[in-house]
């Protein structure tokens, strides 16, 4: 057989797989509309579909490697929830920011996308039940946590119903073909932190300007040819400029943690996190009295952040990730002895763990 015979019978055998799928994927949406029939009201099941892509990498045989098999996957159920159920989405914009990347991952590209001005708005748009989800950036590795999104869950009644984690890489754009003529870096402070030793390096006598997000800093690179933005890849296609220099972030792991809010919670996945607030009174011992019903239980915890309290000069409240619904007994427990060891606690929300 010759090799043009060879890839002709290859190409009719991917076209055959083709139409399987097709068939396949049709059979999917139309159990998923029936089910969407059954359940009414909201149909969209954070802990669900993680239990979907979990178990869809578990099984994954290869030569895909599992992030491609669940992104494959979380689009085709992004698809079909829009078929019954058409979300609304917001997150801190403009269009072209990691917010933006972080929420089209964790949803897919079916909902409707709504760009904010300000972490604020999303919270705002999600209470006022203009959209039914927001995403909202909540610590990054290397340049910690975002204390407003800290402070608002304190103070908002909304829900966590999941997380996303996105790796950022961190691009050197502009209108022109190479740095030369350029005059100054644009771009978000944490950005400009997260690259200052690549910048002192290559670009030490420009100014840096931060600005109000990677995507504004785009959009003025883009009209500026003397100016270059550090963004991601995104705001680079959506503005049309070049890549003059990638991956410029000095951490090559960087990566910022979001969390997907909503006015409903999330039942238990198999693999959760519970995200809660407290308070304790300022005396010796508190802080031991207040975490020891977590080791009590067997509850392991994954996260500790202080952060000053509004009531007064020098109080703090702590915010607490540990692993685990809930729901689930040890956890139910430690969290009962919790309440009261501290002066004050609010679950943020029980959530699937984010997927790859």
């Amino acid at each position: 057989m010759s090799e043009e015979q060879e890839l002709l019978k290859l190409r009719n055998a991917i076209d055959a797989i083709d139409d399987e799928l097709l068939a396949k994927f049709s059979r999917r949406a139309e159990l998923a509309q029936r089910i969407g029939e059954i359940k009414h009201g909201n149909i969209y099941r954070p802990e669900r579909e993680a239990q979907v892509l979990r178990r869809l990498a578990e099984k994954n045989p290869g030569p895909l490697p599992a992030p491609a098999v669940q992104r494959v996957f979380r689009e085709l159920m992004s698809a079909c929830l829009a078929l019954e159920q058409p979300l609304k989405v917001a997150y801190l914009g403009p269009a072209g920011t990691f917010s933006e990347s972080a929420s089209r991952k964790h949803f897919g590209s079916a909902p409707t996308f709504m760009p904010t001005l300000a972490i604020d708005d999303v919270f705002r748009s999600v209470e006022a039940g203009t959209v039914d989800y927001g995403v909202v950036p909540v610590e990054n590795s290397t340049e910690g946590a975002v204390g407003r999104t800290l402070d608002l869950l304190l103070a908002n009644p909304l829900k966590i119903c999941g997380e996303v984690k996105l790796r950022i890489h961190q691009h050197l754009l502009s209108r022109a073909d190479g740095m030369g003529a350029a005059r100054r870096v644009y771009s978000h402070a944490q950005s400009l932190a997260q690259c200052q030793e690549w910048l002192n390096r290559n670009l030490p006598s420009l100014p840096r300007v931060p600005v109000a997000s990677n995507a504004e800093a785009a959009r003025l690179a883009a009209e500026d040819p003397e100016s270059v933005a550090i963004a991601g890849e995104a705001a680079a296609e959506l503005y049309g400029l070049n890549i003059l220099s990638a991956n410029i972030e000095d951490d090559p792991n960087n990566t910022t943690r979001f969390l997907v809010i909503c006015q409903h919670g999330a039942g238990p996945s198999g693999k959760d996190k519970t995200s809660l607030v407290c308070s304790t009174p300022n005396r010796a011992g508190a802080m031991h009295k207040l975490l020891q019903p977590l080791a009590e239980h067997g509850v392991s915890m994954t996260k500790l952040q202080s952060r000053p309290a509004r009531s007064g000069l020098w109080e703090y409240v702590y915010y607490i990730d540990f692993e685990g619904h809930e729901s689930d007994p040890k956890v139910a427990a430690a969290l009962q002895a919790l309440d009261q060891n501290a002066s004050f606690v609010k679950v943020l929300g029980s959530y699937p763990v984010a997927a790859l």
